[in-house]
């Protein structure tokens, strides 16, 4: 079980999403979740308050979205609640079935695994500081702007990870260098990103030429995309899908080799 929080002006712009978009976005950032835990998604449970202009039709987009991301892992909306509010909150729950099976946690992992990352980093990070910039977006860059807008957590590796043995694992929503220091402090070890290894496509290069950024920066610290980091046991055959990223040492924190990074990453008390 897992539950999360969308408030308008913070997590997402109705003028820069629309109501199918945010509802995709709302379940999707809890389905992962559950994902992340090895666990396959049965359902989620909305909590919905909205103000005096928000139409029938938005509401029934937002609804559309949530139902259509909850159908890409077989589960559904299973409940929730509705009341008045200044602006959109969405607070989701998401439920699901380990099998019997111990969930895959972060505080498992253990000097000598190796870290791996699967699906999109840095993408939404750069869609986001796209439309904050007001530029127009090359045709190229579009599917930047889409990634904040409607992320694609690769749902299935989660389940696929906690079976090849993954000894901690979680979804990266706040930025891979803040999201892996909570695995290293949960288990107590430090961790080791090698920068050559880390996924860095055309596009994203594209879009740091144009607004002066550094894309590796998004890559590190960009959040909403949703991929998923595990640890594994050194020597496990990794399907194609994850890219072996860094190591696990002795000690503490995440560091970036060759690298002076401050931990960056969305932190939701710090101005």
């Amino acid at each position: 079980m897992t539950t999360d929080l969308l408030i308008e002006g913070r997590h997402f712009r109705r003028d820069w999403s629309s109501g199918y978009d945010i509802g995709r976005k709302a379940a999707a950032q809890n389905l992962s979740d559950v994902a992340a835990m090895g666990a396959r998604p049965t359902g989620i449970v909305v909590g919905l308050g909205l103000p005096a202009d928000a139409s029938t039709g938005w509401l029934d987009d937002l609804t559309d979205g949530l139902r259509d991301e909850c159908d890409l892992v077989g589960a559904s909306v299973v409940g929730g609640d509705v009341t008045r509010c200044d602006a959109v909150v969405i607070g989701v729950t998401a439920l699901g079935d380990l099998g019997g099976r111990a969930p895959v946690t972060r505080s498992g992992a253990r000097p000598g695994d190796v870290v791996a990352v699967t699906g999109r980093l840095g993408h939404a990070a750069a869609g986001l500081a796209l439309l904050r910039a007001g530029v127009t977006v090359p045709a190229e860059q579009a599917g930047l702007v889409e990634a904040h807008r409607r992320p694609l957590p690769p749902y299935a590796r989660g389940p696929e990870a906690a079976g090849l043995g993954a000894t901690a694992m979680l979804d990266v929503s706040d930025g891979l260098l803040q999201d892996l220091g909570h695995v290293a402090r949960a288990s107590g070890v430090g961790v080791v990103l090698d920068p050559v290894r880390l996924p860095v496509p055309g596009a994203l290069r594209e879009a740091a030429d144009l607004l002066g950024a550094d894309p590796l920066e998004w890559v590190l610290s960009g959040g909403d995309d949703h991929a998923l980091a595990a640890t594994f046991p050194n020597g496990v055959a990794l399907p194609s899908e994850w890219t072996m990223v860094g190591r696990i040492i002795e000690g503490g924190g995440v560091r970036v080799e060759g690298r002076s990074v401050e931990h960056g990453g969305w932190d939701h008390f710090r101005e």
